[in-house]
């Protein structure tokens, strides 16, 4: 039933026009109300089933139909005021009421996106980035939807604004390009996937580091390590190399430890214990790369070298074991009677260049 018929019906009750508005409005408050039962009784019967999907998309209704009950009859009042006190064509209300359709079909749509989004996150069992690209896709595929429907309904020709589209995105492309290279840059980070939201990720290209706290279309929000956020362009990431420590299954432990030139005879021992300690500690991965090896004639030590991988790969945790094993090696150094080498240095001097007094004296504290 088009407008103007539900006009005539109404008209023919009675030739004033301001009962004839009372009266739609009168209908508005009705159908409201039998909505606001009919929702009522729908969400509690979605709130006793085991599906979620279903109380999600009746919560999408809620708000975008009431105002479909009383913006419609509203276009409907004003087509009666305007046809009383003006005479002139009101065929455009009709057009009105299209776009109202439209958008109020858009509102749900977008309404249940959003609602699924919320679902999904707080549930927790995917990915967040994941969920977030596919819900702005989804967005943005909808409101270019309902945009061409809009355009049809003022009775654009959509070939014409196609045609008009493809020139006019060639001169947009060359003006945005800056624009368009970092929204290409967001669809490459949220298919290709080198980071999410929560990973802590750096870049030896760029003075980047830190945790990424949101993924836009334009940019990505990053927080340091000291809480200031770094706001990085999407395009930067097509051109730097990026590092996910987040992603890594292990932690390494690399450290060169020093002797005592007089504990010579003990080193091999030493390092037999300490490979030892490492291959039955709890917190060190033995499937992996496992060396304690003599490494060097050091200046002043000689030096052997630990190279290992923990378990876990959180930061405070990884200090912790790494402390723990520290501790442990140098407890086996003293075990064996020797001690850590630290810096020393032997003066040779000719007593022959020395003055009288100090021509006896053949070795100098450092």
């Amino acid at each position: 039933m088009s407008m103007d018929e539900i006009q005539n019906y109404i008209q023919s009750f009675s030739h004033d026009w301001l009962s004839n508005v009372l009266l739609i409005t009168l209908f508005s408050l009705l159908a409201w109300v039998i909505w606001r039962i009919v929702y009522n009784r729908l969400e509690a019967l979605t709130e006793h089933t085991p599906i979620v999907w279903d109380e999600l998309i009746v919560k999408a209704f809620r708000a975008p139909v009431s105002v479909f009950i009383w913006l419609w009859p509203a276009t409907v009042s004003l087509d009666i005021v305007l046809t009383h006190y003006v005479a002139t064509d009101t065929s455009w209300l009709n057009k009105l009421d299209h776009i109202l359709v439209i958008i109020l079909f858009l509102w749900v749509i977008l309404r249940i996106i959003q609602n699924v989004e919320s679902y999904i996150l707080t549930a927790g069992k995917h990915d967040e980035t994941t969920v977030q690209a596919t819900a702005k896709v989804a967005r943005l595929f909808f409101i270019s939807i309902g945009v061409l429907m809009a355009m049809q309904a003022l009775g654009l020709s959509l070939s014409g604004l196609l045609t008009f589209g493809g020139v006019g995105g060639l001169v947009v492309g060359l003006a945005a390009k800056d624009l368009l290279s970092n929204f290409f840059g967001g669809m490459m980070i949220y298919f290709d996937r080198p980071f999410k939201v929560g990973d802590w990720i750096r870049s030896p290209d760029r003075a980047i580091e830190g945790t990424v706290e949101r993924i836009g279309w334009r940019m990505t929000i990053i927080r340091t390590f000291d809480r200031r956020p770094l706001y990085v362009p999407n395009s930067v990431f097509s051109n730097i190399v990026v590092e996910n420590p987040s992603r890594m299954l292990n932690r390494r432990i690399y450290e060169t430890i020093g002797l005592r030139y007089d504990d010579n005879e003990k080193v091999n021992a030493i390092i037999n214990d300490v490979r030892q300690m490492l291959e039955n500690h709890n917190d060190i991965d033995a499937k992996q790369t496992l060396i304690v090896n003599f490494n060097a004639f050091g200046p002043s030590s000689l030096d052997f070298f630990i190279y290992t991988f923990t378990k876990t790969v959180n930061w405070v945790r990884y200090h912790e074991v790494k402390q723990d094993i520290l501790l442990q090696v140098m407890a086996i150094i003293h075990k064996h009677e020797a001690d850590i080498a630290y810096p020393t240095q032997t003066l040779k001097l000719d007593p022959a260049t020395l003055p009288q007094s100090m021509a006896t004296q053949t070795t100098l504290e450092p």
